[in-house]
């Protein structure tokens, strides 16, 4: 699967209201199905599927949804509940609700990590094959059902005219700070619109950190832009701002609205900055080498340190190694992921065990070998990808990189 955005042009007041009532029509879809799935034990995917179908003949907005938007709010519904119970048969660690017992849903554990929870603020509504038409310049789409969007203009950056119609396979209407974009999911192998890169003979291990953004085998240290320490001082002073407009118990004034959308407005400029140079960056590793090893390491759980937890996320590091795994999957390079434990332990050199702080950035062995820290964490995760490659193939832990989870499933 291919998807490809494009941001609305100026659409109109009563648009924008049609579109944020299609979002929330999704939404309640989306929630009144697990509810039901709460309230009675034992249903499976076709019985919400047929409760969908009566919400639709109960409620008239609910009707006003093109039908194939409604079946993807419970494709959602439907995916929340079936990752819930494979996280149960797989003994992921987080405290859950008793699946076989119903008394326990909704209960002390609904919030716990891997439970379904209801939406409060969705942002995106999904249309499947129906309900939305392209106009013959691809300039255009035009929305058929009873919610009165009516026709947007799009800001197309990419010709649609190179793809077939049959290509389409859903539209996704997403809101976000700085206005309104339409995604198109395209069935179409990103390695069949490019050429691979020519073979370099190169092979490098990268050691991401919070000093450097990376430093490789080759001893080269990517800086670390860090996006949001840098705009951290107007994050809070916009913070400030909306707070000061906010007024508790009462309906909220223009002013906090339009101070809120600022605020996001810087939110989301940061996010774009750290996705851009992501992909910049891993763009550039794959065109120069053939194979690139990396840490799988398990970022949601190292944010869970006080200390670390913004340096992390501002850090990048999930986006960046998705980004890697694209690009190696699409222009026919290979990518390992390598466990990471004791890489900035051991000496690249002769492999023995020398501990160290995280404070101690220099790595000195008794054999004599000293380098940086994390060059030699590099060359260790060179090492281990050499070896992994040669027995259980690209990826080291699965046929399926991360990016590709969820393609088949509706993920986008």
């Amino acid at each position: 699967m291919f998807v490809t955005e494009f941001k609305i042009r100026n659409p109109k007041p009563q648009q924008c209201l049609a579109i944020d009532s299609a979002i929330r029509t999704a939404q309640f879809v989306r929630n009144k199905c697990l509810r039901y799935w709460m309230d009675n034990r034992g249903v499976g995917k076709y019985d919400i599927y047929k409760h969908n179908t009566q919400l639709r003949k109960e409620y008239q907005f609910v009707r006003d949804l093109n039908s194939h938007a409604t079946q993807c709010a419970v494709e959602r519904t439907w995916s929340s509940i079936s990752r819930f119970f494979d996280n149960c048969k797989k003994n992921i660690p987080g405290k859950k609700a008793d699946a076989t017992d119903p008394s326990s849903y909704g209960g002390s554990h609904a919030h716990q990590a891997g439970y379904p929870k209801f939406k409060k603020h969705s942002r995106s509504v999904e249309y499947k094959v129906s309900g939305w038409k392209l106009s013959e310049d691809r300039k255009r789409i035009t929305f058929t059902d009873k919610k009165g969007i009516g026709t947007l203009k799009l800001i197309v950056s990419r010709n649609l005219n190179y793809f077939q119609l049959e290509q389409f396979k859903r539209c996704r209407i997403i809101k976000r700070a700085d206005g309104y974009y339409v995604q198109f999911v395209l069935k179409l192998d990103p390695r069949d619109t490019v050429k691979p890169f020519p073979i370099t003979r190169k092979c490098l291990g990268i050691d991401v950190g919070l000093k450097e953004f990376y430093a490789d085998s080759n001893g080269y240290l990517e800086p670390i832009p860090q996006f949001y320490r840098k705009a951290e001082k107007q994050l809070n002073r916009a913070n400030r701002k909306k707070s000061k407009k906010y007024l508790k118990g009462v309906k909220q004034s223009k002013n906090y609205h339009k101070a809120r959308v600022r605020y996001a407005r810087k939110h989301l400029r940061i996010s774009r900055q750290r996705q851009e140079y992501c992909k910049r960056v891993a763009y550039c590793v794959i065109q120069s080498n053939d194979l690139v090893a990396y840490e799988d390491l398990n970022v949601k759980g190292m944010v869970r340190n006080r200390k670390l937890a913004k340096s992390i996320n501002d850090a990048g590091w999930s986006t960046f190694r998705q980004w890697l795994e694209y690009f190696g999957h699409k222009y026919g390079k290979a990518t390992v992921a390598v466990p990471p434990h004791h890489t900035s332990q051991l000496c690249s050199n002769c492999g023995a065990l020398v501990k160290k702080s995280l404070s101690t950035r220099t790595h000195v062995c008794v054999c004599g070998y000293s380098e940086d820290r994390d060059v030699n964490a590099a060359i260790n995760i060179l090492q281990r990808g050499l070896n992994t490659l040669g027995h259980s193939g690209i990826y080291a832990w699965g046929e399926t990189p991360s990016w590709a989870v969820g393609a088949g499933k509706g993920g986008f």
